[in-house]
């Protein structure tokens, strides 16, 4: 069991001891330290969004927050059952100073967290998230007296309004997706995707095939839209003989593709495949994360547009796209974020951007998985020992390495001719973790034990 406090927000085990779980105690104290931070930097009425995902301990988690907020005299559009970007396009659509999503994300049940927006609807940065951790600390709060309370309205629309903001988009070929007569499963994990996925489908003229989308927070499966985790969908779409199957994470801000024949279109892909209907139709520069697959930057390359890699975390990758002005960009694991509805990772768009491909290029899902280069990438950690000073280690690999491309904006990021190795150590647990990526899987194995053997030497 677990509470982890981080830049992005806090997230942690529901039940047990406070500062040790995520308890009552926590969820008010980090809410307060977050309306502290709205209140020191504006002035007047406060508006806070807030929205959470199926999970069982949702409406509890949910309830405190927004009961915290009016303690502190702020007012609260309360969406209810909702997913991150649902939440992140209401801030500014409600001229809002900020939101919560209470959301653990790809964690399993008993998880829970909240994450934390700016009054763009985006992510809070490192400095501002490391004040309210500052603040929870402290625990110097004044809340509002009785005639100053805030007030809850309830508002269920934005699942419509995200859809129509998201099908209103200049590239979306809604015309041409509806004639297609789409046959879909949609896998939502028993959560909010399990709504807004069908939803959005049925707008486009897809018939949906649903599994797993009761959104009763009981999980089916482990939530990360993981290979090892989507065998059910895998099977349906064959049983159903459906042109793809599509799967998210609970708070549906990642999205995997299975293609026609039950095989996984591959996480890194989704982003490669939505980049390319993108570059099809405009020129531009594009961003992911360091541990993102290299078959973007071939893409990007391909079309004679510019690629850039920012250090892994949303917040990094969005901070990138807005300096280069990307045209899209996102994150490996599934995550999209397209600049022209917000910037945020978003299933919903990641949908309709796929699907428009499919219809402008007259192929399968398979087909076109076909067309892109193919690696593999395996993912490692090595636990250390209190004590190890982990950059001194990343300075000597630094050294040996320096005739090849090398980046160190977020560990230590060593490009070989036709493979790559990522060494970062974590925020929260004394490990490194090594990403690696080759043309083979026997390769990227291969170059993440070599890497693992010479960290150990150095120890």
């Amino acid at each position: 069991m677990a509470l982890i406090k981080s830049i992005s927000g806090i997230r942690g085990t529901i039940g047990n001891s406070p500062n040790i779980n995520l308890t009552p105690l926590d969820i008010v104290r980090f809410s307060s330290a977050y309306a502290k931070w709205l209140k020191d930097k504006n002035k007047g009425k406060l508006t806070v969004i807030t929205g959470r995902d199926a999970r069982i301990s949702g409406p509890m988690v949910h309830s405190l927050v927004n009961q915290t907020l009016i303690g502190m005299g702020i007012d609260v559009i309360d969406l209810g059952l909702s997913t991150t970007p649902t939440v992140a396009i209401a801030v500014p659509m409600e001229h809002a100073d900020g939101g919560i999503i209470v959301t653990a994300s790809h964690n399993p049940k008993q998880w829970n967290a909240l994450k934390l927006l700016n009054d763009a609807g985006e992510f809070i940065d490192a400095k501002n998230g490391s004040k309210i951790i500052e603040f929870a600390q402290s625990e110097k709060f004044n809340y509002a007296e009785v005639d100053d309370l805030g007030r809850i309205k309830v508002d269920d629309s934005y699942f419509d309004k995200h859809i129509q903001a998201t099908l209103n988009l200049n590239n979306i070929d809604k015309i041409n997706i509806k004639k297609a007569r789409f046959k879909v499963v949609v896998d939502g994990v028993n959560s909010s995707g399990g709504i807004i996925i069908p939803k959005l489908l049925e707008n486009l003229n897809v018939e949906v095939v649903k599994i797993h989308c009761n959104p009763n927070g009981q999980f089916p499966h482990n939530p990360e839209p993981l290979k090892e985790h989507l065998g059910d969908l895998c099977d349906a779409v064959v049983e159903n003989k459906a042109d793809f199957g599509i799967a998210v994470d609970p708070d549906v801000d990642r999205l995997v593709f299975v293609d026609e024949k039950g095989k996984l279109f591959g996480e890194e892909y989704t982003l490669v495949a939505c980049a390319d209907f993108i570059l099809s139709k405009t020129p531009g520069a594009i961003v992911s994360n360091l541990s993102s697959t290299r078959a973007l930057a071939d893409l990007t390359k391909s079309y004679g547009g510019n690629y850039s890699a920012s250090a892994v975390g949303e917040v990094n990758v969005v901070a990138e796209m807005k300096a280069v002005q990307a045209i899209i960009g996102g994150e490996g694991n599934g995550g999209v974020i397209y600049p022209e509805l917000h910037y945020g990772r978003d299933a919903l768009v990641g949908v309709a951007l796929f699907l428009s491909l499919l219809v402008d290029r007259n192929q399968t899902a398979a087909q076109i998985r076909a067309t892109y280069p193919s690696y593999f990438m395996s993912k490692n950690k090595i636990n250390l020992k209190t004590g190890i000073d982990i950059d001194k280690i990343f300075r000597k690999i630094e050294i040996k390495y320096r005739g090849n491309r090398i980046s160190a904006i977020d560990g230590l990021k060593i490009d070989f001719s036709d493979e790559w190795v990522h060494l970062r150590k974590s925020n929260t647990e004394p490990i490194i973790r090594i990403y690696t990526e080759a043309k083979t899987m026997i390769s990227a194995n291969e170059l993440a034990n070599r890497f693992i053997s010479e960290i150990k030497e150095l120890f």
